[in-house]
């Protein structure tokens, strides 16, 4: 694992607490389900161009779903 994926992890990770913690207080499930998919998902891949890829598209879901 090199740097800038460590660093792309603990960056979408970050994002993913956020919605985590909003979806649990708020009680939505979009939100914290896309939280629990940012926190976990850079353990899983390597390529750092596939890490940006998922975690930007991921990230927006919030905003243009809402349930």
């Amino acid at each position: 694992m090199g740097t800038s994926q460590l660093l792309l992890g603990v960056l979408f990770s970050s994002i993913g607490l956020g919605y985590f913690i909003y979806g649990k207080k708020q009680k939505t499930i979009v939100p914290f389900l896309c939280g629990l998919i940012l926190m976990i998902f850079p353990y899983f891949i390597e390529n750092t161009g596939l890490i940006i890829l998922i975690g930007a598209v991921v990230s927006a879901i919030p905003y243009f779903v809402r349930l």
